[in-house]
């Protein structure tokens, strides 16, 4: 998935972010955020009419939509405590186990099932806890503080909630006294990378030629969360910030933090003088050198760009984060 926009429900019926705000509004509510990312591929393209046919009949979407949660609700005594969400890559129920607020995620595609494996390997250090799973199904804890990181960043502390990711993440990277649950490996996830810059060449070949360099000679490998950014760590109040929804990779551990340079949902990602005041700071706080990150920052952009020109989306501001990145390290060289 990737962190791709866009649904799709048992019975037909698509659901997408700009046609159920509410919906979406309620699964933020009960805690847990919805995977709407603009750096990752988008969903397929619909036609305006078709997409409105599809979107319009709600009451199927509320009868199909609950019964492929009974099995584990009835296994796991849950009580449904909100509405389903449905993604490309899963599906989602906020429900009550044992009193205790959960999300019951059940996976549809292959990266959600090694993100669930993740998330059981971390076993509540860093991450949501999970109560219980069963194949494709995971029941995580549930997040139920008010505070938000991209709240904060788009309203003057954006410093401080860099500050508060990159703990996070450190607590993510940590070794543990286990083997590694199954993981995919950065090169494999650069694979899009390549071809999109021989097709297109320009700022694609200057992410590739990083992104190539990088992955021949990595530094500090390990486990990694692959979708860091401001709505993936949230507020779990008395056990501080939490990461959900990891895309379960494997390899240099600077790739986790290049996101933060890049989130769209903050406008000013696109303005040079944010990186360059990011920098520093994300720089003291992983413990990496402002040139690391941003190599990692221009392959990554890179690398969501190359998504998008798979799938017809727009990649234009992607390329602009590794153009401003790529200016930025040509001043270290």
């Amino acid at each position: 998935m990737r962190g791709r926009v866009g649904t799709q429900c048992r019975g037909g019926v698509i659901f997408r972010p700009n046609s159920c705000t509410a919906w979406l509004g309620k699964f933020r509510a009960n805690g847990f955020a919805p995977l709407i990312r603009r750096f990752a591929p988008p969903s397929p393209r619909w036609g305006e009419e078709e997409a409105n046919q599809r979107f319009s009949n709600r009451e199927i979407f509320e009868e199909k939509a609950p019964a492929m949660f009974d099995r584990f609700i009835e296994k796991w005594a849950l009580v449904a405590d909100g509405e389903p969400i449905v993604t490309r890559s899963s599906r989602l129920l906020p429900v009550r186990w044992q009193g205790l607020p959960a999300m019951l995620k059940i996976a549809v595609e292959a990266e959600e099932r090694l993100g669930g494996l993740l998330m059981q390997w971390w076993d509540g250090k860093g991450a949501a806890r999970v109560y219980a799973h069963d194949s494709d199904a995971i029941l995580i804890e549930r997040a139920q503080g008010k505070r938000s990181l991209l709240a904060m960043a788009m309203n003057g502390a954006d410093d401080e909630a860099s500050r508060i990711i990159c703990k996070a993440v450190g607590n993510l990277h940590r070794p543990q006294d286990k083997p590694y649950p199954d993981l995919v490996p950065l090169d494999r996830w650069f694979q899009a990378l390549e071809p999109a810059a021989r097709s297109h060449g320009g700022i694609l070949q200057t992410s590739a030629t990083v992104a190539k360099a990088l992955l021949a000679e990595p530094r500090e490998v390990g486990v990694l969360h692959g979708d860091i950014h401001h709505s993936n760590i949230l507020d779990f109040e008395a056990r501080c910030w939490l990461a959900i929804d990891p895309k379960g990779l494997f390899g240099e551990r600077g790739y986790d933090y290049a996101n933060l340079f890049c989130n769209p949902d903050l406008p000013a990602t696109q303005d040079p003088a944010r990186l360059r005041r990011q920098l520093p700071v994300v720089a003291e706080h992983s413990g990496l050198s402002p040139q690391q990150l941003l190599r990692w920052i221009v392959a990554y952009a890179g690398l969501s760009a190359a998504w998008f020109i798979e799938e017809d989306g727009d990649a234009a501001p992607a390329m602009h984060v590794a153009e401003i990145a790529a200016a930025e390290l040509a001043n270290y060289a």
